[in-house]
């Protein structure tokens, strides 16, 4: 029972992950014109120093000091290897289709999740698991073509390199969160080190494609400050938390709400207009998540018998 109650507070932690990733559209608004390293770069600022206010507060984790290399490039490639191949993505393709491509992240979570040890794996992956994944990333791509411009672009050859750096986000980042359960071990602190490092890279990135447009506003800068606090930046604590004690597999399919709540808080925010269709889209990603979540469902309902 106490590995159990573990297990849904870690899974929690993910969901708390993917509910804060669902401000990014917005704050990225609000936050002006600044390129895309540089907001990464000032964000990871942010959530570096958030988590190094978390060690002053919690105290430094003795396990810190024997974080491995393994684990050290895989957060680093993780974080910065994902926005690097993202962003460029965005610049070489059109954005609709890019963001198309980057989304299998979620499924291709749930199909790695069967490649771990044995020893890591929660039980074996069911038909009703990668169901899920599939109405949930068919509800993703409703929202995409709802939230698209008219006349958006095509899959054009051309744009083959965006097209294959978004594959290669998607790969990156899905990895990245399944490859975590392997460092169980490495407490949540090292994520302050991953931050860092990521904003570094992002800073060269920036110097080397990007001119410096600094915030135009306080408003603005209020933007920064919480994308930095929360969906580029602080989210990946909770995330961390997730991919090593939570559920992977549900974390995955649950990880489809954030184009449906991102799109709900600009139709909020009153930057997109409301689609019928986002219902429908809503519908296959809660349909998805509860296929996804059958077996826990099904445990949770069945009573206990006393032996």
């Amino acid at each position: 029972m106490g590995l159990q109650n573990s297990e849904m507070r870690a899974t929690g932690a993910g969901a708390i992950a993917i509910l804060i990733w669902a401000s990014l559209s917005l704050l990225t608004v609000w936050s002006g014109k600044i390129p895309p390293f540089q907001l990464v770069a000032m964000s990871f600022l942010i959530a570096t120093l958030l988590g190094l206010a978390m060690i002053l507060i919690e105290g430094l984790n003795p396990r810190l000091w024997r974080l491995n290399g393994r684990a050290m490039l895989l957060g680093v490639a993780g974080l910065f290897g994902y926005h690097f191949f993202f962003f460029f993505a965005l610049r070489h393709a059109p954005a609709l289709e890019a963001s198309l491509v980057n989304y299998l992240w979620p499924l291709l979570i749930v199909l790695f999740s069967a490649l771990l040890p044995a020893a890591h794996q929660q039980s074996g992956l069911r038909w009703w698991h990668i169901t899920g994944a599939l109405l949930g990333f068919s509800g993703a791509i409703l929202i995409l073509f709802v939230d698209a411009e008219k006349g958006a672009g095509s899959f054009a050859g051309q744009n083959w390199i965006g097209y294959l750096a978004a594959l290669v986000a998607a790969l990156v980042w899905s990895t990245y969160s399944v490859a975590s359960r392997l460092f169980a071990n490495v407490p949540t602190q090292a994520v302050t080190i991953y931050c860092f490092f990521t904003m570094i890279g992002a800073t060269f990135a920036h110097l080397m494609f990007e001119p410096t447009i600094w915030p135009a506003s306080m408003s603005a800068w209020l933007a920064v400050l919480l994308l930095g606090l929360g969906p580029v930046g602080g989210a990946f604590y909770f995330w961390d938390a997730g991919m090593k004690r939570g559920d992977v597999r549900l974390l995955g399919v649950l990880s489809y709400f954030v184009p449906l709540l991102s799109m709900l808080l600009l139709i909020t925010a009153g930057i997109s207009s409301p689609d019928p269709l986002i219902w429908v889209a809503a519908a296959l990603i809660i349909s998805g998540a509860v296929l996804a979540a059958r077996d826990k469902l099904f445990r949770a309902s069945t009573p206990h018998r006393k032996s």
